[in-house]
């Protein structure tokens, strides 16, 4: 599926702005929201049992933490770790950094790019899969809906961590993530994506290209 869509959407425009392309995305997201909806019907179903839990105490309160949420810390580790080896380690890694800091040299200088262009798709492809299996195993039901109620956070991460930047995308995930979990401390949790923006446009109004940019990392 993930070939298709960058042949059928991104490649027409893929020497085109960061933004032409994230407003793409939004569009590509909508249609796929939508198919999910059709296909597989607009109801919530649930996936997954209560799963064993333990009980951290601290001086403040409790703290439970279940297998799911386990799971999701070492898989998500695991996953940064692995995507930062492949960077930086691997030959494909290095034609990724390549074609990300200059994709017509990288062409000259006999890098297959279209064959890196496939791999990074197929790769984010699978990444996807991996984290929205997980964030359905953490929440428990399934819906169309899911993955339309993160796109949101996903896009700010992506904009805070600077357009572009793979290290980037992943420290503004961080950044958007810890802020939402942590404000609840001190706000109704019905406002917490409100704080995640919130800090998004305080990072923004310092470094409006985002975190990451002007440096020379994927």
């Amino acid at each position: 599926m993930t070939l298709a869509v960058d042949k059928i959407a991104f490649k027409p425009i893929r020497d085109e702005s960061g933004i032409a392309l994230l407003i793409t995305s939004v569009g590509v997201a909508f249609a796929l929201r939508y198919l999910m909806q059709f296909v597989f019907g607009p109801s919530v179903r649930g996936t997954t049992s209560q799963p064993a839990s333990l009980s951290l105490y601290f001086i403040d309160g409790v703290v439970r933490v279940n297998t799911h949420d386990a799971a999701l810390i070492i898989i998500g580790g695991g996953l940064m770790l692995g995507v930062h080896l492949l960077l930086q380690r691997t030959k494909l890694g290095k034609a990724m950094r390549a074609m990300s800091d200059n994709e017509d040299l990288a062409r000259v200088t006999g890098i297959p790019t279209e064959q890196v262009v496939r791999s990074v798709w197929i790769i984010g492809g699978g990444l996807s899969g991996i984290a929205g299996y997980m964030f359905i195993l953490w929440k428990g039901t399934l819906g169309f809906n899911d993955g339309w109620l993160l796109l949101l956070l996903i896009f700010a991460a992506v904009i805070l961590g600077g357009i572009g930047s793979i290290y980037g995308a992943i420290t503004g995930g961080l950044v958007i993530g810890l802020t939402a979990s942590v404000s609840v401390i001190w706000i109704p949790s019905a406002f917490a994506r409100a704080a995640a923006f919130i800090m998004m446009i305080v990072i923004l109004l310092v470094k409006p290209s985002g975190i990451f940019s002007g440096r020379s990392t994927a």
